[in-house]
């Protein structure tokens, strides 16, 4: 059963056990029950088989002629952004996959995605803002859960700075349809951002007009001239994996954990192609303009 809040004078009604308004957890989408953070349990093969993929890309590049180990250089650059109380270094390893593939890749500067949800948007507005003047070009998106969450409202707000966007396990159609181990994480922050800690994660931000401007953001439709691709794993154990699926943007399948889907090599082959993909289109838009 649902219960009630008071948040700044008015009654909010929150999912049960979850300190999240209900409002983000719509009609048709569920939280995944507790066994599913079984699935989070291969995690390890995961990262088993980015280092076999690694060690055999070495062993590949080092029987190359040193002329032929270079590759060109994607135009536009591509940001990544973490997940909830994540922060850049979880992105890491994609981000080296990436860049060995020619794309020039960067942090987004969030250091621990714990605090309000329309602050790290901003602060994510800025960071592009600073690439694109940088790089004379619109930037590319990848966002892990949380981070394609706020990429997807920064698309919505700035086509002028973002190109493309690709999503990895983002519940966009349901931002509350996750894990209650994760609720857990809201509501630690939440209290400690009562007792008066800054930069976290307030009643406001996941219950109140803040929680609602993200989240009607998150479904304004996608610029024509931005791309989009969502990717999803039914094996997800951290989010309802239909959630994911935004019928505004083009949906890939993976087999991965949620967790795993930053560092999968499998994975980031469908961000390469995404990527890839993306760029085809913005630059056979031009074409059509030109």
């Amino acid at each position: 059963m649902s219960c009630e809040v008071v948040l700044r004078g008015r009654n909010v009604r929150q999912v049960s056990d979850s300190p999240l308004a209900s409002f983000l957890l719509p009609e048709g989408y569920t939280r995944p029950p507790l066994a599913a953070l079984l699935r989070e349990g291969s995690l390890p093969l995961e990262a088993g088989r980015y280092l076999a993929r690694a060690h055999e890309e070495r062993r590949l590049r080092r029987h190359k002629p040193y002329a032929g180990r270079s590759v060109a250089r994607a135009v536009e650059p591509v940001v990544l952004v973490p997940g909830f109380l994540a922060g850049d270094g979880t992105l890491a390893l994609m981000s080296r996959s990436l860049r060995e593939r020619g794309f020039r890749t960067y942090r987004s500067h969030i250091h621990a995605n714990v605090g309000c949800t329309l602050n790290a948007a901003a602060q994510l507005e800025s960071r592009l803002e600073e690439i694109s003047a940088r790089r004379g070009t619109r930037v590319q998106i990848v966002g892990h859960s949380l981070g394609g969450m706020l990429a997807r409202g920064v698309a919505v707000r700035r086509p002028d700075l973002v190109s493309g966007i690709v999503t990895m396990g983002s519940p966009m159609l349901a931002p509350g349809a996750h894990h209650r181990l994760l609720s857990m994480g809201v509501d630690a922050l939440v209290a400690l951002s009562r007792l008066g800690v800054p930069g976290l994660m307030s009643e406001e931000c996941v219950a109140g007009t803040c929680a609602r401007q993200s989240f009607d953001e998150s479904r304004e439709p996608m610029p024509t001239d931005v791309g989009f691709t969502a990717i999803y794993s039914k094996r997800d154990g951290i989010v309802d994996w239909r959630a994911c699926v935004d019928p505004e943007g083009y949906a890939v399948e993976v087999t991965a954990s949620h967790v795993g889907m930053a560092l999968d090599p499998r994975v980031i082959d469908e961000v390469t192609a995404a990527l890839r993909r993306q760029i085809d289109a913005v630059a056979y838009q031009g074409l059509q303009i030109a």
